[in-house]
């Protein structure tokens, strides 16, 4: 990293553990320091306040609060950024958009590309805030490769917090101005630090990945989006009524209401909304062993010319598998790939985000058709 004599550095503070030794550690290396934290939440959807931490909800005064006394501990600048109208036009309204499409998105992965990483960022420079890097306390590395004249978005050094995943659709220009401090630690490291420096309250905090503070995501639906329609099996047959596409996923087991018979256990393994169907069957038709993904953002390489051999991952949790990659048009560098994998994969979901990885460098990600 360049010297820190007279740089600026904004720091995503959510009050977490990890984004407060991130500011912590750039403190200490001399760079001006200045907290960010995002401001979401609008009280517009019936969210109780029960006490669950999430990224959207009523909870979030409780967040920023924790931001602030943490600035002030640190002896940092802390700024609230009011961001609730791109939060619900641009995050929630994909979200809803994509369920009622009978796909299931990953709101993460847009949040951090056109909210925390751009909008918090825009708006940061509007409100006269000048910095030279943005940075957060995600476990991730990035790096230049001059040979390829691209910024590059690897894996942490911790592999069981890594959250390369939820970056990959991280453009060019963004990368270039990142900073990502936690991504060569592990988590034990950061809260072991955490402690050391007077931050114990933090260090043992719950942490949370929920979206919203509920686990009932129809709160976010206009009510006459959420229709019943029918339940069948793979050969067409009706066997049931659902209470609406959008409580459902591919893979689903529970929550179903109905009964497999001789069929044994169901699972979802296709929504379709067109009909406003949810198509169940057994276990054994949820592998698959090819899939189609759209929205390519390629970060380590400029596009495909030829197929390629990488990892791929198709959910978070999900194990890394092996695959080829290939463009559906001829010279296409956007667009759509194809993707094949060696082994059948489970549950395959439309919507869901795929990431590609060359070992431990993100080669790009996609939505899956």
């Amino acid at each position: 990293m360049e010297s820190s004599k007279n740089k600026t550095i904004a720091v995503g503070m959510s009050g977490g553990v990890d984004s407060t030794v991130a500011a912590y550690l750039l403190k200490e290396q001399g760079y001006n320091v200045v907290g960010l934290t995002m401001s979401i939440w609008d009280n517009s959807i019936d969210i109780p306040d029960i006490g669950k931490s999430g990224c959207y909800g009523p909870g979030e005064a409780r967040d920023i609060q924790a931001a602030s006394d943490i600035a002030k501990q640190l002896g940092i600048q802390h700024v609230v950024v009011d961001l609730s109208k791109e939060y619900k036009s641009t995050v929630l309204k994909y979200f809803c958009d994509e369920y009622t499409c009978g796909k299931t998105p990953n709101p993460c992965v847009i949040c951090n590309q056109k909210v925390k990483f751009g909008f918090l960022m825009q708006r940061a420079k509007e409100m006269g805030i000048n910095y030279d890097h943005f940075a957060t306390g995600h476990y991730v590395r990035t790096e230049y490769d001059h040979k390829s004249k691209r910024y590059l978005l690897k894996k942490a050094v911790d592999s069981t917090k890594d959250q390369s995943y939820f970056l990959s659709y991280l453009k060019q220009e963004q990368l270039e101005k990142l900073i990502f401090p936690l991504g060569d630690k592990t988590k034990v490291q950061i809260k072991e630090l955490a402690r050391k420096v007077g931050f114990t309250d933090v260090a043992d905090k719950d942490e949370s990945q929920d979206f919203i503070e509920t686990d009932d995501y129809s709160v976010l639906f206009n009510k006459g989006d959420i229709k019943g329609g029918d339940f069948v099996d793979i050969d067409g047959k009706k066997i049931g009524r659902h209470k609406g596409i959008i409580h459902y996923t591919i893979g689903q087991r529970k929550g179903l209401g109905i009964s497999g018979g001789n069929s044994g256990i169901l699972y979802v393994l296709k929504i379709d909304a067109n009909t406003n169907t949810v198509v169940v069957g057994p276990e054994k038709h949820l592998f698959l062993d090819e899939l189609m993904a759209t929205n390519i953002n390629w970060i380590s390489v400029t596009g495909l010319t030829a197929p390629m051999q990488v990892t791929a991952k198709i959910r978070q949790q999900h194990k890394e598998a092996k695959a080829t990659i290939t463009s559906c048009k001829d010279n296409s560098l956007t667009g759509q790939v194809s993707v094949k994998f060696e082994t059948p994969q489970r549950a395959i979901t439309p919507g869901q985000t795929i990431v590609f990885y060359d070992k431990d460098t993100v080669v790009g990600g996609g939505i899956i058709l």
